[in-house]
């Protein structure tokens, strides 16, 4: 490839290629699901804008092309929330997702004061949830999203999160 995939806080001048990218990724979350309703096929770039604004959002930039994102904040009771983790399709399976997954949950615990994370993905994304379930997130529940999809939730307590940083 030539160049690496460096890891960074995302900026306001990264909204519409988060967009753009988040679109292209979750067409196929949208194709197993037989559901283009999906929330990331239908956020706005506004909302988008938002989440940069004031939640932890990374990127991961191939030069000046941006080829993965992941968002996450604080809930009230200490839980970092993480979601609409994507990388571009062309660059799936080299480990992006989860160095950009160990970003969030480090940026969390450190700057949020996480003390768990939590995050969900569709009951039929295997993918997925190999993912997460390799990095020590556990199934705690399910629930029905507001487009009808299914959705395993996972957690983790955020002191498992040292181990999985120094891996």
């Amino acid at each position: 490839m030539g160049m690496s995939v460096i890891i960074s806080a995302a900026t306001a001048q990264d909204v519409e290629q988060i967009f753009r990218l988040q679109y292209l990724c979750f067409q196929r979350e949208a194709e197993l699901y037989d559901n283009y309703r999906i929330d990331p096929l239908v956020q706005t770039l506004d909302a988008v804008r938002g989440e940069v604004a004031d939640d932890l959002v990374f990127v991961a930039r191939l030069g000046d092309e941006v080829v993965g994102s992941v968002r996450g904040f604080t809930d009230p009771d200490g839980t970092g929330q993480i979601g609409k983790l994507c990388v571009h399709p062309r660059l799936q399976g080299h480990g992006l997702g989860t160095r950009l997954l160990n970003a969030a949950e480090a940026a969390l615990a450190a700057d949020r004061a996480a003390t768990r994370f939590r995050l969900h993905t569709g009951h039929r994304s295997e993918s997925n949830l190999r993912l997460y379930r390799r990095a020590g997130y556990a199934q705690v529940g399910d629930a029905t999203g507001t487009d009808g999809v299914r959705l395993i939730l996972l957690e983790k307590e955020a002191a498992a999160q040292e181990f999985v940083a120094s891996a």
